[in-house]
């Protein structure tokens, strides 16, 4: 696992599509479903691991970039 996409496919296994049409809400809800499955039991430890990274990682990167857009106004 190694996107976004990556997580995206993964959920889509278990039939959860996300698209609220806000880029860090969408990261948000991916994080809490993938915890969800993993919970459940009902994804392996590492990708689990390796989702939450990614999802915080651009979670962050996309709450930067909407910092700088509202300091340029």
């Amino acid at each position: 696992m190694e996107t976004i996409y990556d997580i995206q496919q993964l959920l889509k296994k278990f039939g959860t599509f996300i698209y609220v049409g806000d880029r860090l809400a969408d990261l948000e809800l991916m994080e809490q479903e993938i915890r969800e499955l993993n919970k459940s039991q009902l994804i392996d430890p590492k990708d689990y691991q390796m989702a939450i990274l990614l999802l915080r990682h651009e979670a962050a990167k996309e709450r930067d970039k909407q910092m700088l857009r509202s300091e340029g106004k």
